[in-house]
């Protein structure tokens, strides 16, 4: 195994544990101790992952999160003690792929770690040879750049409202139900509510105030391709 993991950690305890549960399976573990050393990592040697805690002296883990996601896709894995449902909501929506409270199993993180490599693997060739433009009435979305457009301006989304807009966009006028949302764009093994996708779904009407995203009301939401039938 060739893959090298970040380990954005400032616990020791707890970055020797995952250090060694990840280096036993065959991977090279960089663990850091703040988001300064790894945002220098990542300019220079990005690893193929990252496991990252929220709670970093200095920049922490969210604007850590969020500057990586401006110009790469690399799977994030956050382990964090804050386990409030909004925290979580936050971490995800700022990039971040999964979401691990303290204290977890170091196998679990070890089981998702390896789950999201497989996931990139076959993703990663897809994105960066697409450079298709989809188009759904005034909004555009270019793929191979993670770039979205509406009315002629370009709107900063982070990457779980770009993936909304994907789904949707691709099937205007169809509705889709919460939980197909939720699958779609956190993946089949988030356990957290259903609430995201509403959050999400505010997040983009008030980027995008004429946006006609639609709610089918004891359903979801569809995404209309004549505003004027909304």
């Amino acid at each position: 195994m060739d893959q090298t993991i970040g380990l954005v950690e400032d616990d020791a305890n707890i970055r020797d544990i995952v250090t060694g549960y990840l280096a036993k399976e065959g991977f090279k573990v960089k663990a850091l101790e703040t988001a300064e050393t790894a945002w220098e990592l990542f300019e220079g040697e990005p690893p193929d992952l990252w496991v990252l805690d929220l709670m970093l002296p200095g920049m922490d883990g969210y604007e850590f999160c969020k500057k990586v996601r401006q110009t790469s896709e690399v799977p994030i894995v956050i382990i964090s003690a804050k386990d409030e449902e909004v925290d979580k909501i936050i971490g995800l929506e700022l990039g971040g792929d999964d979401y691990l409270t303290k204290p977890f199993s170091p196998r679990e993180l070890v089981a998702r770690v390896k789950r999201h490599l497989k996931r990139w693997e076959v993703m990663k060739p897809e994105k960066e040879g697409s450079a298709e433009l989809i188009q759904a009435g005034e909004l555009t979305l270019n793929d191979a750049e993670r770039s979205a457009y509406f009315q002629e301006t370009e709107i900063e989304v982070t990457t779980k409202e770009f993936e909304m807009l994907k789904i949707l966009a691709e099937q205007e006028n169809r509705a889709f139900s919460r939980e197909e949302l939720l699958v779609q764009v956190w993946g089949d093994d988030y356990f957290g509510s259903d609430r995201a996708v509403d959050d999400l779904v505010k997040r983009l009407r008030k980027k995008m105030k004429d946006l006609p995203l639609e709610t089918v009301w004891g359903h979801g939401y569809r995404l209309r391709s004549n505003r004027s039938s909304s």
